[in-house]
């Protein structure tokens, strides 16, 4: 499902296919600037989206076999809640 398959299927429960998508924005927006700065974000049975730093390290460029620095980063990360769980496993 993308994005656009999801404005829709929220829009049938909405009536509205501009609610829809301006809800679905500003969900996606929110949860991105929240943990764009540093912050958690939990919705209970869902899961929660929080920001994790990757520290600097040394890795192997697997054509040539030459060794490269990949810089410190941050990524987004995502663990799933029990409910959520439970439901892709079929419980």
């Amino acid at each position: 499902m993308n994005k656009r398959e999801l404005v829709d299927a929220i829009s049938d429960r909405l009536g509205s296919k501009k609610a829809a998508a301006e809800a679905v924005d500003a969900i996606l927006e929110t949860i991105q600037t929240t943990v764009a700065k540093g912050d958690k974000v939990a919705i209970t049975g869902f899961g929660s989206f929080e920001k994790a730093d990757r520290p600097a390290r040394t890795a192997r460029n697997p054509a040539t076999g030459k060794t490269i620095q990949v810089p410190a980063t941050s990524v987004p990360k995502f663990k799933a809640g029990a409910d959520f769980k439970n439901l892709v496993a079929g419980k």
